[in-house]
């Protein structure tokens, strides 16, 4: 165990975590909501430092990241524990169970790997990498001194100082928008939706690339008045920040039907009316795939699930058409 970051003691041997917004009172013995920083007489320990449940060597398009160095790889890690309740959760083994399998490694020993594999990026990804904040921290400042770029995908639920402590070392985030109303946030996710939309607002004017996926939920974010309230909230922020709109399939505890592909394909249309980049996730068609310049329509980077061709963007980052500048990085 580590000794945790944010946190406050309070009387009769209880603290309170102030690391995301549950602001979770810990009585002695007991964790949080997010099951992986417990009380240990009167001070708060952080449980998965260092603990890794899942690693790989993943394209970027999966994390979704589509502008930040399209079509490179990305060395991917995750730990256990979530401070969500998602009742749909994709990783829930992972997130919502004790894992099965642990590796124990120091944020050298994440070094020494991605030096070995001559690894340019890193991702903390899988679980929820916000409730491992001490190892991401201390892996992501000791990486970034040897040149190599962070990515941190996340559910965005996380108080502001501890996200301004982290955001120098992070080059790019995708940030889970999972809806547009409190009561769904509530009841299928365990949260609220406005400290989400803090984050992305702080990350959008700290980091270099912001991007923001939504799942969307059959009978339960589906609804398309409160869909487009969703994009034109994005799109106050920058009309360039990319969505990405995935197809939601039963898992865990949620068994409505997947997403209908027409919804997807309305969803698509309507945000593509206030946002530049709008891709659909979980359906494999380049159409919703690709990227598009958004002054000349043409076709970019196209992309067939991992297959990815860089085809009409030149050295300077420009469309080769009508030679505006394109906001991805490569």
């Amino acid at each position: 165990m580590k000794e945790a970051l944010y946190y406050k003691t309070l009387e009769n041997n209880k603290v309170q975590c102030t690391l995301c917004p549950h602001n979770c009172i810990i009585k002695n013995s007991s964790t949080g909501i997010c099951r992986v920083r417990k009380n240990v007489d009167g001070k708060l320990y952080t449980l998965n430092y260092g603990e890794i449940t899942a690693i790989a060597n993943d394209p970027i398009e999966k994390k979704p990241l589509f502008h930040f160095h399209p079509g490179e790889n990305i060395i991917s890690i995750g730990t256990w524990g979530c401070n969500f309740r998602c009742k749909f959760c994709q990783n829930f083994e992972i997130s919502q169970e004790p894992p099965w399998k642990i590796y124990k490694l120091t944020p050298q020993d994440i070094l020494n790997l991605l030096l070995e594999n001559h690894a340019k990026m890193l991702a903390f990804t899988y679980s929820e990498p916000n409730i491992w904040y001490e190892f991401v921290l201390d892996t992501a400042k000791l990486v970034k001194k040897h040149g190599i770029k962070t990515v941190m995908v996340t559910n965005g639920y996380i108080s502001e100082k501890p996200l301004m402590e982290l955001l120098p070392y992070i080059d790019a985030m995708n940030i889970d928008l999972k809806g547009f109303n409190n009561e769904f946030y509530a009841k299928i996710i365990g949260g609220k939706k406005e400290p989400v939309m803090n984050t992305i607002k702080l990350a959008y004017n700290f980091i270099p690339d912001v991007e923001i996926t939504t799942l969307i939920v059959t009978e339960g974010n589906d609804d398309e008045r409160e869909f487009t309230e969703l994009v034109k909230w994005i799109s106050s922020i920058s009309k360039n920040i990319p969505l990405h709109i995935s197809r939601y399939y039963p898992v865990y505890k949620y068994n409505k039907p997947p997403t209908p592909i027409e919804t997807l394909k309305k969803f698509y249309e309507i945000a593509r009316k206030h946002l530049n980049f709008v891709y659909l996730g979980n359906v494999r068609d380049k159409q919703y795939e690709s990227t598009y310049c958004p002054y000349c329509k043409t076709m970019l980077i196209k992309r067939e699930g991992y297959n990815i061709e860089i085809l009409n963007v030149d050295e300077k980052g420009r469309c080769k058409n009508c030679l505006k500048k394109i906001p991805i990085i490569f």
